[in-house]
């Protein structure tokens, strides 16, 4: 799934430069299937996003596991982030054991409220478990100056 901004003239354009990169697999005249549903506010989702990545840019994973280096991966952070947040659903692997699984952000399947409520909840994980030195407010004008809010 990828957000989009609609540009006007039937023009979208990628939201976040991971949905930019992710288009970046197609080729120029490929064809895809898309299931256009209006997101949430817009600029709270990249409020979410550039708070994601202001944690993402300074988590620092352990470098090797087994002898085999290991890479840092934003789609796994954001998951881990929101599961350490609350906000995961619980299934079950192939060996019987339990797994969590981050609960989903679209709008379809989590209102406004409770992505408000997210916000807070990964701000306090990001807090808590990576930028231990900042306070809250810190965190927001990190994030605003990301945005070109300040």
């Amino acid at each position: 799934m990828i957000n989009m901004v609609h540009m006007g003239g039937g023009v979208f354009k990628p939201l976040t430069p991971q949905d930019e990169e992710v288009l970046k697999r197609f080729k120029f005249g490929d064809v895809m299937t898309v299931n256009p549903v209006k997101a949430r506010n817009p600029k709270f989702l990249s409020k979410f996003f550039a708070m994601l990545n202001v944690g993402y840019d300074a988590f620092e994973p352990v470098t090797e596991y087994k002898g085999q280096p290991v890479q840092k991966n934003f789609d796994k952070f954001r998951d881990d982030v929101t599961i350490l947040a609350g906000y995961y659903d619980i299934t079950v692997g192939m060996k019987g054991e339990p797994i969590a699984v981050a609960k989903s952000i679209s709008f379809g399947k989590m209102k406004e409220e409770e992505f408000e409520k997210l916000y807070s909840s990964v701000a306090n994980v990001i807090l808590t478990r990576i930028l231990t030195n900042y306070t809250k407010d810190d965190l927001d004008n990190v994030v605003n100056n990301v945005l070109g809010f300040v």
